[in-house]
């Protein structure tokens, strides 16, 4: 699949492909992870909206305070709300983080096509895409679940959001017209009218593309810089952000090579280096990344351990001690396990572990690392496993949960 995201139906393509077994793919489209604050499910300030300072995100989700999980905690998910079999809205459920049980409670409804999600940095507001052809992006309060509102993003089909860490700027990505968006995040948590609007007319697509196609938009581990992941161009970009106006100037691209169809960035805790998984020819890649000056500097293109046949990488994470990463392979419907070597600059891929579920689209760590979630699109199921800290090793952790459409899983 290649050029306009628009399929069956009205559809996005990107997201029947997803839906379909057996479907040719190249451009589908994958929630993305973002670090989140740990919180506990009940008197957190997720649910109440109280202030806290412990268990500040990190690269791979580990606890700040030393603590040892307690009690159930939150975990939203992800679907598609216009596609036979989806979701009603942004499901509602809750974790045990020493077992990994997954038990549902309900669906918060009235954000439509909720296909991706982030929090803020102070764990006080849910942010979602509404994954259509009028783009927008949803703010939602945790202390109440009240929508507060949307705001459009000035494209199509908005694949992935998150916060910068300063928490005053929302960034999105429009898959469909290839542009990146800021939104101001008030005081409040409510969005602003958007900033800014950049799309990608340069370079020209790659090989079986027709147009640009944003997947991902996320902020350098220093925060100087955002970078923007583009499948149709096969380009990395690199912005400066300028905090008070909210606007963006371009400060230097990557390219892969042709066709490779980079979909999902990760950095490396350290700084200096990142992991991008390619869908469309199947590969994942070690960066150099310099923080003075946001460039990007894309190495060879190793195994997602598929073997053959055809299959897509959708994510890639790191942990927050920088020794191990996990790609997920849909498809292949497995999890890649690598070690980090070298202070970051080399992926050893040591084995992949069946993902139990079809075409795990997004994976996440809950905020402590002990567990990786698996959202699983096609099955409409949730997995998660155990992480061995030492090894890195995945233990499955019990039987998945079923969530209808599966595409993200945010584990706070």
């Amino acid at each position: 699949m290649s050029g306009d995201a628009r399929g069956r139906g009205g559809w996005s393509r990107r997201r029947f492909v997803g839906a379909v077994t057996g479907t040719a793919l190249s451009a589908s489209a994958a929630c993305g992870t973002q670090p989140t604050p740990e919180t506990p499910a009940e008197r957190s300030p997720a649910a109440t909206g109280e202030p806290t300072d412990a268990g500040k995100p990190t690269a791979g989700g580990k606890p700040t305070d030393g603590g040892e999980p307690t009690g159930p905690r939150p975990l939203y998910l992800g679907t598609y709300t216009s596609v036979d079999g989806g979701g009603t809205g942004i499901g509602l459920a809750t974790y045990d983080p020493a077992t990994g049980r997954v038990t549902g409670s309900g669906t918060l409804t009235g954000v439509p096509d909720p296909s991706y999600l982030a929090v803020h940095p102070d764990g006080r507001t849910l942010y979602a895409v509404n994954e259509r052809e009028d783009g927008a992006v949803t703010a939602v309060r945790l202390a109440d679940r009240e929508v507060l509102g949307s705001r459009g993003t000035g494209g199509a089909a908005p694949c992935h959001l998150s916060v910068h860490p300063g928490g005053r700027w929302l960034l999105s990505a429009n898959y469909t017209s290839g542009s990146v968006a800021v939104h101001p995040i008030e005081a409040s948590g409510a969005l602003g009218e958007r900033t800014d609007l950049v799309t990608h007319s340069t370079p020209a697509p790659g090989p079986g593309q027709e147009g640009p196609h944003a997947h991902q938009f996320v902020t350098s581990p220093d925060g100087r810089h955002v970078l923007a992941v583009d499948l149709g161009t096969d380009t990395v970009y690199t912005y400066r952000l300028d905090q008070e106006k909210g606007t963006l100037r371009e400060v230097a691209r990557a390219r892969t090579r042709p066709g490779a169809g980079p979909r999902h960035l990760t950095f490396h805790p350290g700084g200096r280096h990142a992991y991008l998984a390619n869908e469309v020819d199947n590969t994942v890649a070690v960066c150099g990344y310099d923080p003075a000056t946001g460039r990007l500097t894309i190495g060879e293109p190793q195994s997602t351990g598929t073997g053959a046949g055809t299959h897509y990488p959708a994510q890639i994470l790191v942990t927050a001690d920088g020794a191990y990463a996990y790609l997920a392979n849909r498809g292949h419907n497995s999890l890649a396990r690598y070690a980090v070597e070298a202070d970051g600059a080399r992926l050893r891929l040591l084995d992949t572990v069946p993902v139990a579920g079809d075409f795990p689209r997004q994976i996440a760590f809950s905020p402590d690392g002990r567990l990786l979630f698996a959202a699983n699109q096609r099955s409409g199921s949730v997995s998660v496993f155990h992480v061995d800290g030492a090894s890195g090793e995945l233990r499955l952790a019990g039987e998945p949960f079923a969530s209808p459409v599966a595409v993200c899983a945010l584990p706070l």
